[in-house]
Order: C-alpha cells, then structure tokens, then sequence
C-alpha cells in the first residue's frame, strides 16, 4: 500500500462505511461484521443513494446472516470499484478529486514524488504520457473486515433448537466475508476461537491458489508476542498464513482494552522487532508442512506484515514506530472520529467529543463481554442509563442478543445489560445480608452494563438519517483516551497531513510521549485493581500484582535506555521524559 496508516475498525457503525469515503485515496480501513443487521440497513441506504438494486434478506431466511454480511460487502466493494474507476477517468489539470489522491500520499514515496516530478514537466505530450504512468500506478484502499471472535454466540431456530456450529455468530460471519468479492483481510481480534479456525481451514479462499496470489488474507489483532506466537501456530498448522499482525496497545486504544499483565507497547514492539525473521520463519515451516499435507504448493514464503495501533498522535510518533521498530504501518483509530469525511458521528456526540477534557474519557467495566471498556462520560448513552436507574428501570431491551452469553437465571443465553437479568440480579441481591455500602457497589455493578448493539449503531443511523420511528437514538462511543488531546472538526486533508507532519492540529497542546501516556494508563489500572482486592487478597492475586509490578518496572527500565534513540527521532524533551518515567517509577514502586 501507497500509505503508510490505517484507520482500525471504530465501534460497530462508526466505520461501517468508511471505505466508500477513503478507499478511492489509497486509505486502507476496516468495518466491523458483527451486527448483520447494521450492514443490512446500511445496504438499503447506499444500494438506494448509488441507484443499485436491492432486495432485502429477511432475518428468518436460512443462512441469512451469512449472506447479509457477504451482500453488503459485495456492494462496498462495487461501490469502491466503481469511485476508483472515475476518479482515474478524470484529468489532473480539471479534478481536485485526482490530485487529492496523490496530494495526501506521505512526502517520501515514490508515487508522490513522480506526482511532483510531473507537474514540473512543460512538454505537453510527456506530461500526459507522466500522467498516464501514475494513474496505472494508482490503487485503491483495502476494504478489510473485522470479527471479535469471542462473539459467537449459538443461535437457535423458532423452537429454540440450536442451529449447530456453522451457524454461530463469529462462523456465519467469517463465512459471509470468504463468500465475498473482495481482495481483502480479516481481522481477528479478542483472542483465539479454535472453533472459528477449524471453520477457516474450510474455506478455500484462505489458500494460495497456483500462481496467482491469495484472495482473502488473515489479519491477527494481538497484544504481545506470545499471543501471537500461539494463535499464528495454530493457523499455521490448518495451512492458514497470517499476513498480518497487528500490535494493538492494552489500554491506550479504543473499544475494548485487553490489558496485559503490566506489558508496555515499547518493549513488545522491541520483541516482534527482534524476533520477526524468527517468527516467519517458523511458522512458514509448520504452514508448509501443513499444506504439502493437504496436497497443496505452499510456493514462497509469503509477505507477513506487522503494524501497531493505539495512542499515537503525532507525525513524530509514528515515524518514530515504523522506523525504529521496522513496522510497515500504523494505525490511526480515535482521532478519525473527529474527521466527519471519513466516519460516522452524529452531530450531538461529535460536538461532546470536541468540548471533552480528560476526565470524560475512562475505562468502565459497562461491557456486556466482560472485558473493560472505553467509554464516554458525555455519550447519550450514558446519560440514558443513568435516567433508567433514576425511574427505576435499569437495564435495556434486548433485541439484536448479540452479547447473550450469561444463562445464570434462564435456558437460554440473555445479556448482562438487558432489563431481564438486571432485574433478575438486583432481586437477588436484595435478598442478601449485606451493608449498605455494598450493596450500593454491587447495584452500581449490575446496572453499568451498557447496551452496545444499539448504541454503537445509533450514531450511524441518525448521522445518515436512517433512524427508524421510536427506536432509541441513545449513542455510545468507546474512544481511546488519547482522543482528549484532540478538540476540533478535521477535514480528511487536515488528518492525514496531521499525520504526515505537514501540518500540527494539536497545536501548542501539552501531551505526553504515546508511552508515557500508556506507561500512566497502566499504573492507574492496577492501582484501582489493587484497590478493589484490599478486604479479600488472595495468594494467586498477591502473585499477580507482583508480576505486574515487575513487568511494569523492567518497561520503565527499557524506555529509560530508549530515551536517547527517541531524541534521534524526535524533538522532545530528553529531561522531560526522564523525569516523567522517574516519577512512573516511583508511583509503582510504592503499589
């Protein structure tokens, strides 16, 4: 690819169509599968705008949401063909269109500078011939997928039968993506799902087919080497290549945080760094085996890529990641949902998140998954929880039952923010002999738990003005918290330019390194988890606490012996991070 950043997935709707507004640039980004019917209604919306035909797929067809996600998918990549063929139509001295693609290409590449090179040329018929020459060289973003692969859910038939494992959540949704028309990956995120791999090994279009390159890829979204390490193996061992992994930071990021066990962004860099040839290596011997197993030519070695993603926010940063680390991109998720060109926000919430201070953003345990989560003090979401609580009706409707995962008081699977189990709960805990303290800590909870599968689409639906009559218009969003330091509306040029250093959208904004920033998130993390363990301490937690510690304090040690690299790259203040990490140092130390 042309650039060198990705936009990652944004919540469920927030990037549902990002690649029919960046794609056509060269900007690769990714759209989250999970909700079939977000991608249902959103293909109705732009089958309609673009004159495409379409008939719906009604919930109650066999396979339906297989071939919701497939059709959807099929449409944004008809969409993306058809915007990319235009834009190579159209001539460079009458189209901003065209030259924007070249325009926003990083400084140093080699597009870029033959773009350049062109526009110094006089001779009109070598200046078209120049022109010719780059629009063959043009390409279009990746239109790439997303599946947390720990939401699968069993779906059952009308007479509440299981379906059986090809029809689970995650499975209907990987099937949707392989039967798709696109050149693209899938990005799996939230751990490893053996059930989901066995149904990839399946499919044929994870293979390389004879002389000619694959057409779906695999994308592992990983917190450290290790989890790397293990899930690539197990692929690799199907005769599935990861041609990516993606290095995600465990709190500084958006959506949901997988925290690691005290495990800083720098030094798992530092560790793919030096043990990728090593790591390809590997797994190319066990992918071949596998393969040659099969009957099927394993060839090359094929491309693995790594990347990272979460926090950066400065041109700085992410030149320092890609060059020192030897990444081949970064991604930049939050800041884009500032940029109205690429994502979708409606106006309330993105006028919420451009006056927002530090204290708005936070990591709340208001995940039905169970996992932490990025939330939004000032999201109408939030707002509309609270007032449920106040009238006495905590909890949602539950419709899509998505995250219907907990069966402690029912048959069947319900979710933890629905208004069913929180009732449920709240009756049994007022059964219990307990102060009233703690029975405010426990309240309090139960009834955090959000509903994600409509707010995470609400904002798409009211953006394009597609919400349907009394459906709730409650919004959350989960951002990183580095999004704190950004506080304006960009236009599209402006981010990438941001992130390109020709231009600076923070301003004279005081933000610390993307480590140090990480480094803090961590610190307060396990000071709240130490926090909450006071009364009932047990060994195995007094073990992890202290591993956690250690780990913490040999990443402050590592970034300490960093500093003077970083001041190669950057123009920061050694002092300042040093004494930045000296006081790190001491908050652990006393934990």
């Amino acid at each position: 690819m042309n650039h060198t950043f990705h936009i990652p997935v944004l919540g469920l709707g927030y990037s549902i169509d990002t690649p029919l507004k960046v794609a056509k640039y060269g900007i690769s980004s990714v759209v989250s599968i999970v909700d079939d019917e977000l991608t249902e209604r959103m293909r109705k919306y732009h089958a309609e705008k673009n004159g495409e035909s379409y008939v719906l797929i009604d919930k109650k067809a066999p396979d339906s949401r297989a071939l919701r996600i497939t059709a959807y998918l099929n449409l944004l990549n008809t969409l993306v063909n058809k915007q990319f063929a235009a834009l190579q139509e159209e001539e460079f001295e009458r189209s901003e269109y065209l030259n924007t693609y070249f325009e926003l290409l990083p400084d140093h590449s080699v597009l870029k500078s033959q773009y350049l090179k062109m526009q110094q040329i006089d001779d009109a018929g070598l200046k078209k011939e120049a022109q010719l020459n780059l629009k063959k060289l043009m390409k279009p973003g990746a239109i790439d997928v997303n599946i947390m692969s720990k939401v699968d859910k069993i779906n059952y038939d009308a007479n509440d039968e299981s379906l059986g494992d090809a029809y689970t959540d995650a499975i209907a949704a990987m099937r949707g993506f392989a039967n798709s028309d696109l050149n693209s990956a899938v990005t799996i995120s939230a751990g490893l799902n053996p059930r989901l791999y066995a149904y990839m090994e399946e499919c044929p279009v994870f293979y390389p087919p004879k002389g000619q390159e694959r057409t779906k890829q695999i994308i592992l979204k990983v917190s450290d080497f290790r989890s790397a390490m293990i899930q690539a193996k197990m692929l690799a061992k199907k005769g599935l290549w990861v041609s990516e992994f993606r290095i995600e930071s465990g709190l500084n990021c958006g959506g949901h945080a997988f925290a690691t066990e005290g495990f800083l962004l720098g030094p798992i860099l530092e560790e793919f760094k030096e043990k990728r040839s090593e790591l390809s290596d590997e797994l190319y011997g066990i992918y071949a085996a596998a393969l040659t197993a099969k009957g099927v030519e394993a060839g090359e070695k094929p491309v693995q890529r790594i990347s990272a993603q979460g926090g950066i926010g400065t041109a700085e940063e992410h030149n320092f990641l890609i060059n020192f680390y030897q990444l081949d991109a970064a991604g930049w998720g939050s800041p884009f949902l500032l940029v109205p060109e690429a994502t979708n926000v409606d106006d309330n919430t993105l006028d919420a998140l451009v006056t927002a201070n530090q204290s708005d953003f936070y990591i709340s345990n208001s995940s039905p998954l169970g996992v932490l989560f990025n939330n939004f003090k000032k999201s109408t979401m939030e707002q509309q929880r609270l007032e449920r609580i106040e009238k006495g009706r905590p909890g949602s409707p539950c419709t899509k039952k998505f995250l219907s995962t907990n069966t402690e008081f029912t048959a069947l699977p319900i979710c933890t923010a629905s208004r069913e189990y929180q009732n449920h709960k709240i009756k049994e805990l007022k059964s219990l002999d307990i102060t009233a303290k703690e029975y405010q800590q426990r309240f309090d909870s139960i009834t955090e738990k959000i509903c994600l599968c409509e707010g995470l689409c609400a904002s798409a639906y009211l953006k394009n003005d597609i919400i349907k009559p009394k459906e709730s218009t409650a919004v959350s969003i989960c951002p990183g918290p580095n999004l704190a330091y950004f506080s304006g509306k960009y236009s599209l040029k402006e981010m990438v330019n941001h992130i390109y250093g020709r231009e600076n959208i923070l301003g004279s904004v005081n933000r610390p390194n993307l480590f140090i920033n990480e480094l803090n998130l961590y610190i307060d993390y396990l000071k709240k988890d130490i926090a909450s363990q006071l009364d009932e301490l047990s060994t195995k937690k007094a073990r992890y606490f202290s591993k956690f510690k250690e780990q913490l304090l040999n990443g402050i040690n590592y970034y300490k012996e960093l500093v003077p690299e970083l001041k190669l790259h950057t123009n920061f203040s050694v002092q300042e991070m040093y004494t930045q990490l000296i006081q790190a140092e001491l908050k652990v130390s006393v934990l």
